[in-house]
């Protein structure tokens, strides 16, 4: 089932419906450049890039804008109902999680920019990781929404538990670097702030999977979503940090001092 939600006897309805789903399809590419970009910004220590998505976020902030005025005149002059309703108020809902995500990939282009003045880390790639999963996430919703596939939408809703993980995993591991060595706090404490940013994202485009299942099947998803973030009561003392330290983990300190 396509988003495509028929044809009306008002040509102008018509047109007003292409045009949301064109202005939703382009927030959200542009969302999912500004991520990629922002990940890459932090891998490369890109400063003038992380510079670069930063603006970029306010083209996102202006389609939401748009896209809230014409719903806004999409009710008031059509009244729509049924399968109409549903799919300008998923539009609506759709285009606020798009713009978050947007804030999320900004912020993380700014920790890129402080990242780039400190010494590198090989935490680095795990936050990699989460990012290509995360964007995986945010590209599959985004054409489940302009396909209405209930099915691909479930999928990402699924696949939050694994980003959620993976949060978790790597919350525990910078942790453990900042333990071992104070020289590591701040670019540590930079790449924390940079995966809870992802794991939003994560969050976010979950939102968006429960959106086109309601606005799909008119019913709101039966199961509770699956959660694996335990970094809220994970607790690390000096003792667990020798039993936690990743493999090579001297090594990386010593590599990272000559920097």
């Amino acid at each position: 089932m396509s988003v495509d939600p028929g044809h009306h006897i008002v040509a102008a309805y018509d047109d007003e419906f292409k045009k949301l789903t064109k202005q939703i399809t382009h927030m959200g590419a542009l969302a999912e450049t500004q991520l990629q970009e922002a990940l890459r910004a932090v891998e490369r220590r890109d400063e003038k890039l992380g510079a670069r998505v930063k603006e970029q976020d306010k083209e996102i902030d202006r389609l939401e804008r748009e896209i809230d005025a014409l719903v806004i005149r999409m009710l008031a002059l059509r009244q729509p109902v049924a399968n109409d309703l549903r799919f300008i108020l998923a539009a609506l809902r759709c285009a606020s999680e798009i713009e978050r995500i947007g804030d999320y990939a900004k912020n993380i282009a700014k920790r890129s920019t402080a990242l780039t003045h400190l010494p590198a880390t090989p935490l680095t790639r795990g936050v990699g990781r989460m990012g290509a999963l995360v964007q995986t996430m945010l590209k599959d919703v985004m054409d489940a929404f302009l396909q209405g596939d209930v099915d691909k939408a479930v999928e990402v809703w699924e696949a939050d538990e694994e980003v959620d993980g993976l949060y978790t995993s790597l919350f525990r591991e910078l942790l453990t670097y900042m333990m071992e060595d104070p020289r590591h706090i701040t670019p540590c404490t930079h790449l924390l702030f940079i995966a809870k940013n992802l794991e939003r994202v994560g969050d976010h485009a979950t939102n968006i999977a429960e959106i086109i299942h309601f606005q799909v099947e008119g019913e709101l998803l039966a199961e509770r979503r699956p959660k694996a973030d335990a970094s809220n009561y994970t607790v690390l003392e000096p003792d667990d940090v020798d039993a936690d330290a990743p493999d090579g983990a001297e090594a990386d300190d010593e590599g990272d001092a000559g920097r």
